[in-house]
């Protein structure tokens, strides 16, 4: 079975907005039945480490993913990095109890998925969140950078996709319960996000815009209404352009900040991220006053759509410091 429905480079579009918010409600409705039946969903430690293959992949990595995200393990027998690299991720993934599901797929047997996703060597690690699929590294990497990949996939699987991971027996994982909860309590805002995440799905921009600035007004940081908010807005922008004549506006008129914020816009929800905040850096460095000032303004919302933690905000960051000081 070939995945589907994965954006390798892990970037924002259209689709991938929607898909958070659907994973969210499945998240929660599977939460929520497990809780009605009066069961756990409680899996042993052992569960957390699976072998996949071509014929399992739909079932055991892509619908998993719906529920707690999944660290793929491309290996094969003869790989000698590999026999360092698994024992370690396994271990992790006993550790994090839950947080994540590591699978482990061997590249001989399964040429197939090596070359859907697009592997040049072994061993390759990648995640799959909410069907979405991106890499994480290659090769072996040491233990601490690997943490560091993990805690920063387990916040996004949270905070934008509402994944807060799969439950372990609690007489096996006791120590940890508290970082896995069978049931989350329902928050203060939870009604407001589902209505925005229901407008996003409607293509209702404006009301996904006032449901997440009502949460704002009162929770400055929720960091899932910022999210959204940043996305609503992109989203409410594009609709109603011609990109055809908003990138010709855009060549013909380089130092102009509304045609390039257009542009960058488009760039964004096309996936071209890294052509965005370029973009939106050399205009920055092109004008001065209130135009340099409403671009800076536009290429921080952008930032918020990606994440700060996303190598590509890293660098245009500092790349936009050069521009500024």
């Amino acid at each position: 079975m070939q995945p589907r429905n994965m954006s390798m480079s892990g970037v924002v579009d259209l689709a991938a907005v929607k898909a958070a918010g659907e994973a969210k409600a499945k998240a929660e409705h599977a939460r929520a039945e497990s809780a009605r039946q009066g069961g756990t969903g409680a899996v042993s430690p052992a569960s957390l480490v699976i072998d996949v293959d071509e014929a399992g992949f739909e079932t055991e990595v892509l619908q998993r993913s719906t529920e707690v995200p999944v660290v793929i393990d491309f290996w094969a027998e003869w790989c000698e990095p590999c026999k360092q690299l698994g024992p370690l991720l396994e271990r992790l993934a006993v550790e994090y109890n839950g947080r994540f599901l590591l699978a482990k797929v061997d590249v001989d047997a399964n040429q197939m998925l090596m070359q859907q996703f697009g592997i040049q060597g072994i061993p390759a690690v990648f995640a799959v969140v909410a069907g979405q699929a991106l890499p994480l590294f290659q090769g072996a990497a040491p233990e601490s950078q690997i943490r560091q990949t993990l805690d920063q996939l387990i916040q996004v699987g949270e905070e934008r996709f509402g994944l807060t991971g799969i439950v372990v027996d609690a007489e096996a994982g006791a120590g940890d319960a508290e970082a896995v909860p069978a049931e989350v309590p329902a928050g203060p805002y939870d009604a407001l996000l589902e209505s925005a995440a229901q407008a996003l799905d409607a293509n209702d921009f404006d009301g996904a815009v006032q449901a997440y600035r009502s949460v704002l007004a009162d929770d400055p940081l929720n960091t899932e209404a910022k999210l959204g908010l940043a996305q609503a807005d992109l989203l409410g922008r594009v609709a109603g352009m011609d990109p055809q004549q908003v990138r010709k506006a855009a060549a013909e008129n380089p130092a102009d900040p509304a045609s390039q914020m257009d542009a960058a816009d488009l760039d964004l929800v096309g996936g071209h991220v890294e052509d965005a905040f370029g973009r939106l850096v050399e205009t920055v460095r092109r004008n001065f006053g209130d135009d340099r000032d409403a671009v800076r303004v536009r290429l921080l919302e952008l930032f918020e759509v990606i994440g700060p933690d996303d190598p590509r905000v890293v660098a245009a960051r500092t790349a936009l410091a050069r521009v500024l000081f």
